[in-house]
């Protein structure tokens, strides 16, 4: 077996299996779930009836650039969206089958073992746990620049020596983050553009929570964007984007990686053997998301409504303020994040995340310990109980 499949740790969701080992809820109480980040609004029909009229796909292979329909539904919603007019979608794009399967395979495409020391890919701390699977995996070390409120979750790019900025080889973004919400601005992409120049490492940007946001008239930046509005090209730049929290398509598996010409060709030839071409009928229904924003609105408006209605009443109780974008509260906690978590799904049957579950001990501290990640995925209703319940649980605490 590979060695390196050691260093692995129990996903989040494993260790909060174990942490509520030996719970009994108290009966009649439903149960409410808000520590997954799962998209639970429903699919539009007029996705699910691509995928039907699509199924005849089934009786092909999938080629793994994609169908040229799907990237230039892609490239074109790019263009709305960002204003990328330019972009190519014979090189520029690549459809995947969701950021988190692109995620890992990316890293192994890009880290280079041979190169005669251990690389280093750079993480947010806390951080999406792919980013720590994918580094192990293809024979790098880690290191994190820790997310933290009272820096208004800025990284601190001197916690890392210029020995350590030397091996770089990868570095990965969340914006907007999960699960604190902060969305980069034009001056943070300057400042990681100009390391990426210094050190000459890859920047890859997971924008998976970019269509959750408050405002319509002031969307979330993205990677490709500022480079565009800085004067930049895409060198050593790729932007992963999904359908799953877009869309309300989890289960579709569906989404892209764009940017470096360069990078992505070598990328489609390690994807060639690596097996993963989407399906043609999954396909289908990607151009038919891609093509279509009316749904995306109404969906923003769902969130936009949970978070009037159901956040004030957790923010009665816990300091949690709301996010950039996303669908997450990152909340405070008055006890420890794990005591929190476990008597909160005892007393009063509600789920949330430990916050130190998403993070690791860096630069002597975990940023994730003394908060929890509130999801509010389940429906308004069931948000809003969920939120009474909690308000119930702080007052007795």
């Amino acid at each position: 077996m590979n060695s390196n499949l050691g260093k692995l740790q129990a996903y989040p969701f494993e260790k909060l299996r174990q942490l509520m080992a030996g719970i009994t809820p108290k009966p009649g109480v439903s149960e409410i779930k808000l520590h997954m980040g799962e998209p639970r609004h429903a699919t539009p029909e007029f996705i699910k009836e691509a995928l039907v009229v699509g199924l005849g796909g089934l009786s092909t292979y999938p080629a793994t650039p994609g169908q040229p329909a799907l990237r230039q539904a892609i490239a074109d919603w790019m263009k709305k969206r960002y204003g990328l007019d330019g972009i190519n979608p014979d090189t520029e794009i690549l459809p995947v089958n969701g950021s988190r399967e692109a995620l890992f395979s990316f890293t192994q495409a890009i880290i280079d073992p041979n190169c005669g020391y251990v690389p280093l890919v750079v993480s947010p701390n806390p951080f999406y746990q792919i980013y720590e699977g994918g580094a192990y995996l293809a024979g790098a070390d880690i290191r994190f620049l820790n997310s933290v409120r009272e820096n208004d979750y800025a990284f601190d790019y001197a916690s890392l020596s210029e020995e350590e900025w030397r091996r770089v080889q990868l570095l990965v973004v969340c914006s907007p983050g999960n699960p604190s919400g902060k969305v980069l601005n034009l001056d943070d992409w300057k400042a990681l553009f100009t390391l990426s120049d210094k050190y000459g490492f890859v920047i890859a940007s997971d924008e998976c929570y970019s269509e959750i946001y408050f405002d319509e008239a002031q969307p979330p930046l993205g990677g490709l964007q500022a480079a565009k509005q800085l004067g930049r090209n895409f060198e050593r730049l790729v932007m992963l984007s999904s359908l799953s929290k877009r869309s309300n398509v989890p289960g579709m598996r569906s989404g892209f990686v764009a940017g470096d010409a360069a990078i992505l060709k070598d990328y489609l030839r390690y994807r060639t053997y690596h097996g993963c071409a989407m399906s043609p009928v999954f396909q289908a229904a990607s151009i038919a998301a891609w093509k279509d924003e009316a749904h995306v609105v109404a969906n923003r408006e769902q969130y936009r409504r949970k978070f009037a209605e159901a956040a004030p009443l957790v923010q009665s109780v816990l300091d949690a303020p709301l996010p950039e974008a996303g669908f997450y509260l990152w909340a405070k906690t008055p006890i420890s994040d794990t005591d929190f978590a476990r008597r909160l799904a005892a007393e009063h049957n509600v789920h949330v995340l430990p916050g130190s579950f998403l993070a690791r001990q860096a630069h002597d501290i975990n940023p994730g310990a003394g908060y929890v990640r509130i999801a509010l995925v389940a429906t308004l209703a069931e948000c809003l109980e969920a939120a009474s319940r909690i308000q119930q649980f702080l007052t007795r605490l």
